[in-house]
């Protein structure tokens, strides 16, 4: 069975996220806020990575490459969700989401469904955005029939 290149390409954006936020608590630098914005650039690599597959099996048209592109980062995003939670009550669940940054998001004593549901609005905002930009980058690239 051959994974479609939007579960394959968002599950390389889980896996290589999911890697960065280890590395980051494994060396002690969960808490630094900014570091955690280096995640784009996982989104970015995963979601050119469709654009260009799709573009190399031949389909050109802006918007089937924009909903495969936005399809590989919701599925990255609904995983990196999933794997928050599970960390976070293998960690203590509230207790340790409340450890994490206090500049990060919000304030106050967040829950994990709080804290993932604020995530997943921003993780999809993120998204749109990123969509966006790479298609702008290759519809300028590509020729106009």
């Amino acid at each position: 069975m051959k994974l479609s290149k939007e579960l394959l390409n968002g599950s390389i954006i889980f896996i290589g996220i999911g890697i960065f936020f280890l590395l980051m608590n494994v060396l002690g630098l969960a808490d630094l806020f900014y570091l955690r914005l280096l995640n784009v650039l996982f989104i970015f690599y995963g979601v050119n990575r469709t654009i260009e597959m799709n573009i190399s099996e031949g389909k050109k048209e802006f918007v089937p490459n924009a909903v495969s592109a936005m399809i590989t980062s919701l599925i990255a995003i609904f995983l990196s969700i999933i794997g928050l939670v599970i960390y976070s009550y293998s960690k203590g669940g509230d207790a340790y989401v409340q450890s994490l940054s206090k500049t990060f998001l919000f304030g106050g004593n967040p829950s994990v469904t709080t804290y993932s549901i604020c995530l997943l609005f921003e993780g999809m905002a993120s998204s749109v955005i990123v969509t966006m930009l790479l298609m702008l980058y290759w519809n300028n690239r590509l020729s106009t029939d």
